[in-house]
């Protein structure tokens, strides 16, 4: 098969689950609905590979999953560790435009209501009751006498919630923040 790409690693092999092979898969998704939706999986143990999932459900904050193939807890311990990636075409739609998975967010512009640049999203985090959005942006660093001798990275964390994200606009590549650049 093919490897698609538009792979989005999803979550993770935690460990096995059970005595028959079933495994124990970490979300990076509260829902894992991608995870319970899609009957083929890439996992990137020993090599970057699909497998068939039987069954999938929620488990506590897990997704416990049979996989074809995998008999034994021995097999499915040896997953342990493993990257689980699902294509990006495959995810179920979403019912509102304003819901976004975290996968749309990540490389887009981020700047704030006075159209200063605040960097990119490079990754994104949940602290429980929201996402945060983790941007990075090149920055002067100064060599101590106030002269900008290098660029240096710096981030911001900016919680994903309609008081400080105004607009997603993810035809322009570009969420505007009520956020200041002294924030």
């Amino acid at each position: 098969m093919q490897i698609p790409d538009d792979l989005v690693q999803v979550g993770f092999v935690s460990g096995a689950y059970g005595v028959v092979g079933g495994i124990r898969v970490r979300p990076f998704s509260d829902d894992a609905d991608a995870l319970l939706h899609v009957t083929t999986w890439w996992l990137d143990k020993p090599g970057l590979r699909d497998v068939d999932v039987k069954r999938a459900r929620l488990h506590g904050g897990d997704v416990v999953a049979q996989l074809v193939g995998v008999t034994d807890r021995d097999v499915a311990e040896a997953l342990k560790g493993a990257a689980v990636f699902v294509p990006r075409s495959q995810f179920p739609q979403l019912d509102d435009e304003n819901e976004f998975y975290w996968s749309d967010l990540i490389g887009l512009e981020v700047e704030n209501l006075q159209g200063e640049r605040l960097g990119v999203v490079h990754d994104m985090m949940s602290n429980g009751p929201q996402s945060i959005l983790r941007i990075t942006s090149a920055a002067p660093a100064g060599d101590g006498e106030g002269t900008a001798t290098e660029e240096a990275a710096t981030e911001r964390l900016i919680p994903f919630v309609d008081q400080f994200v105004i607009k997603v606009d993810k035809d322009a590549k570009k969420i505007v923040v009520d956020w200041g650049l002294d924030y």
